[in-house]
């Protein structure tokens, strides 16, 4: 079987999920979901949505208010989710992975009558299948500068709007692709407003691959592995290509052997290391901002040109700056969704903290030597002489450091700032196997978004 061919059939009928994946998919959904609705008045996802606002109306909500159609509510509401830069990473697909799934299956949720049950099979399926396409090209296709968020993702997405509208597995490998003509997205778009519009066009895409496969048009099987296909043209210098047979004997769910990683802090995930290891840096030793000579920071190739704005001018450029986040860390302790609004930059951008603060990376020999991911290192040297050094390999939000309970409820609280009827819009998310639909969820899109 070709490698389209054997996630079709893995997707299909997959593993039974344990209750370990079920669980932490529930959170994926629920964090989703907070960052779609925080999302909703920024710039971005008000334009998407006024740009397709003259169509009439269809049978899918969007978090901007009123009702399209599937694949125009999964543009709109895909692009709030990524909006603010504060939804989960997710390693093997070197994407935004919650950002688009969510969306992309929501947009069709109503179309089937889809319980919360079905939901969460159909987000798990979605992220398997981003895992599987997202291992021929592993992140050679990253560092050369596609953004896996909207290229794995409209492929891998895909697969779970295709299990959720019910197609068998012919009917989900021509969801697959078609996503694959449909995947597109350069990480040169970083620090724009064109960034989250690519996790809204990946739902969207997802959405119009399933229901087009569900119509029968078919595309080639092997357009991953074959030529002219997926790795050939989007694999970077050193794509890995595909182990059908290791894809074939996948039974432990990816979400509990690697998981995915939400945010605690709303930027860019190529800073957070480093601000990890500062605050924790902190917690031991009291550092006086104004006594810093110079902060060096060291991180990987694909972190090192994500961020690139050392001197931001607006909040989409300071979520993509090493200088401003940490140098946010450094004076607050914390960063919040009140520091990237174009007034907080307008302020903090002119701290003549950021110009202390550099940043250099590993070299390619490098990290092609490496056999897991490098640690990103800081040092920072003081008045009086003093030299401290920190380093760390994995942020906060994975599995190996996860967040607690306290930890959601709190960025789940502040995202939903105002909303209707939060709290009872998060404990049906915590119960949201048992959900016979998702009308619970109404309350979050019934108000029309304010202005930008």
């Amino acid at each position: 079987m070709t490698v389209i061919e054997t996630i079709a059939t893995w997707c299909a009928t997959p593993p039974v999920p344990s209750d370990t994946a079920r669980r932490l998919a529930r959170e994926a959904i629920a964090d989703t979901i907070a960052c779609l609705y925080a999302g909703r008045n920024d710039m971005s996802t008000v334009a998407v949505a006024r740009a397709f606002g003259w169509q009439l109306a269809g049978e899918a909500a969007l978090v901007t208010g009123g009702r399209q159609s599937p694949s125009v509510a999964a543009l709109v509401n895909g692009t709030a989710a990524h909006a603010l830069d504060y939804d989960d990473n997710f390693r093997p697909g070197m994407s935004h992975a919650s950002a688009v799934i969510v969306p992309a299956l929501l947009a069709v949720a109503d179309r089937v009558g889809a319980s919360g049950r079905a939901l969460v099979d159909a987000y798990l399926v979605g992220l398997q299948a981003q895992a599987f396409v997202g291992s021929g090209v592993a992140g050679s296709h990253y560092t050369a500068g596609w953004h896996g968020t909207s290229t794995v993702g409209s492929i891998g997405t895909a697969a779970g709007v295709a299990k959720l509208i019910g197609l068998d597995a012919a009917g989900i490998a021509r969801a697959l692709s078609l996503g694959a003509s449909m995947a597109s997205g350069t990480k040169g778009q970083f620090g724009t407003p064109v960034k989250p519009f690519h996790a809204g066009m990946a739902a969207r895409n997802a959405v119009e691959a399933a229901l087009l496969a569900a119509e029968g048009l078919r595309g080639r099987l092997d357009i991953l592995e074959g030529e002219q296909g997926f790795v050939e043209m989007f694999g970077g210098a050193r794509p890995v290509g595909y182990d059908v047979a290791e894809i074939a004997a996948t039974r432990a769910h990816t979400i509990e052997t690697v998981g995915v990683m939400p945010k605690l802090h709303p930027s860019c995930g190529s800073t957070h290391l480093i601000v990890d290891a500062v605050l924790d840096l902190m917690r031991e030793t009291d550092i006086d901002p104004d006594a810093i000579v110079s902060a060096d920071c060291h991180v990987g190739i694909a972190n090192y040109r994500n961020l690139a704005y050392p001197e931001p001018k607006d909040e989409m450029q300071a979520r993509f700056s090493m200088q401003y986040c940490l140098a946010l860390a450094l004076r607050k302790k914390t960063l919040s969704l009140s520091d990237f609004t174009p007034a907080a930059v307008d302020v903090f951008a002119a701290d003549p903290l950021l110009a202390k603060i550099g940043m250099t990376h590993y070299s390619a020999a490098e990290e092609a030597e490496a056999k897991t991911y490098l640690p990103h290192r800081l040092k920072i040297t003081l008045a009086d002489g003093r030299v401290l050094e920190t380093e760390r390999q994995a942020a906060r939000g994975g599995l190996a450091n996860p967040f607690s309970r306290e930890d959601r409820r709190a960025k789940f609280a502040d995202c939903l700032d105002g909303a209707p009827e939060a709290e009872a819009i998060s404990a049906g998310l915590e119960r949201l196997d048992e959900k016979a639909d998702l009308r619970f969820l109404e309350g979050l899109f019934s108000p029309p978004a304010k202005a930008a």
